[in-house]
């Protein structure tokens, strides 16, 4: 038996006017998922326990098995062990976003952040802005080192741990009651603005009708992770297919290999095909038990407010990742368990994440479950909620209950 999880990262979210009463996965035309749902367990279940913020972080540690509770230490640290930072037990990591900010107004904290992933910045063009803070910003203790896209990382050596604010939370609103209280990081977001604004990349973004990544965000603090190992939690070896540093770095921490796949970027246009291939390739020739694939283009869209966009990610990932994983496996006779879900909500009404508990499918070749007519919000509300329970779901997916 192999076993699968399909995260659709932020797929999940609320009825919209635009799309009759309906989600965007409701409205999204998903003839494999819904194929599979006649025939799998159909329901909900809780990623994010009470009382934690609702991160991408917290969510798929609990998909993949680790209670949040006890595991997660911020989110910066988890993509500090993708990028291959060796931090100290008393650095503290940030994740530094260069986010695309207004510029009508005179001062930094009137600003508003317009993007927070400056139009997906190619990551070519954000290390040459990161190169460029690396130098203006210079400090002793500080590190930058470059992620991917619009997202990076910073190191405070020996530094503490402080409340900031993910950009994604306050698009649209004015910045200043949500920049950091230490003096030293909010003047080094300031000046980022200075260096970064009138920048040649962005001068050159602004030609080509892209918006400019000309601030740096700082959010995500925290200490270095200890995970215990996936094989040795679960009995099964596993790997890992994203294109993202926060869920490469959760399996670097748990002793999973990390696949990488060519044209894969953690947008709209990412490389579904070659993921799908990855993993079918890791079941059946190479020996996994176990394969994470993680899309991340809902949840960017659902960030964006780009509802089109949203369900057409979807939909390539009901197409071009569920239907020809399920058909290879099944061609080549292989037993499979698969756990189709989001990590959470990414509503387009609100652009950011939310802690409401999402659908899950949850598949099994070998035998037939009485489904429900698709795989969607409404059709998961009917039937049981696991609440509480998200780390404990992948038991389920390997138990086959």
């Amino acid at each position: 038996m192999k076993y699968l999880v399909m995260l659709c990262d932020g797929m999940a979210d609320e009825p919209l006017e635009e799309l009759g009463g309906k989600t965007p996965l409701e409205a999204a035309a998903t003839p494999n998922m819904d194929r599979l749902a006649k025939v799998s367990e159909i329901g909900m279940v809780r990623t994010v326990p009470e009382g934690m913020a609702p991160g991408s972080d917290t969510a798929n540690l609990s998909v993949i098995g680790y209670d949040p509770k006890r595991y997660y230490t911020g989110r910066s640290p988890l993509e500090a062990l993708s990028i291959g930072v060796d931090m100290a037990p008393d650095d503290v990591s940030f994740r530094c976003n260069v986010v695309t900010l207004s510029e009508e107004e005179e001062k930094y904290e009137d600003r508003k952040i317009l993007d927070h992933s400056s139009d997906e910045i190619s990551t070519e063009e954000a290390a040459v802005l990161l190169e460029a803070l690396k130098e203006g910003l210079k400090r002793d203790g500080y590190e930058f080192y470059v992620g991917t896209s619009y997202r990076h990382l910073l190191i405070w050596k020996h530094g503490s741990v402080v409340e900031l604010t993910p950009p994604h939370d306050i698009l649209t609103k004015r910045i200043g009651e949500f920049l950091p209280k230490d003096p030293l990081l909010r003047e080094m977001m300031e000046k980022s603005y200075e260096i970064l604004n009138h920048h040649p990349v962005n001068e050159a973004r602004r030609k080509n009708g892209l918006k400019p990544a000309n601030s740096a965000w700082f959010w995500g603090a925290g200490t270095r992770p200890a995970l215990k190992a996936f094989e040795e939690l679960h009995g099964k070896t596993g790997a890992m297919i994203s294109a993202v540093d926060l869920l490469k770095g959760i399996a670097v921490g748990a002793g999973m290999q990390n696949l990488m796949v060519e044209g894969a970027n953690g947008g709209l246009h990412t490389n579904y095909t070659g993921k799908a291939e990855a993993a079918v390739k890791a079941l059946t020739e190479d020996g996994f038990d176990f394969v994470y694939i993680h899309v991340e283009a809902p949840d960017e869209m659902g960030h964006q407010g780009k509802v089109k966009d949203k369900i057409r990610s979807i939909e390539w990932i009901d197409e071009k990742i569920i239907g020809p994983v399920t058909e290879r496996l099944s061609k080549q006779g292989q037993d499979f368990r698969m756990l189709v879900l989001p990590d959470h909500p990414t509503p387009i009404c609100v652009r950011t994440h939310t802690a409401d508990p999402v659908p899950y499918l949850l598949y099994d070749s070998t035998k037939n479950a009485q489904g429900a007519a698709s795989y969607d919000e409404k059709h998961g509300m009917k039937s049981k909620i696991r609440e509480e329970e998200g780390h404990r779901l992948i038991g389920h997916l390997f138990e086959g209950e």
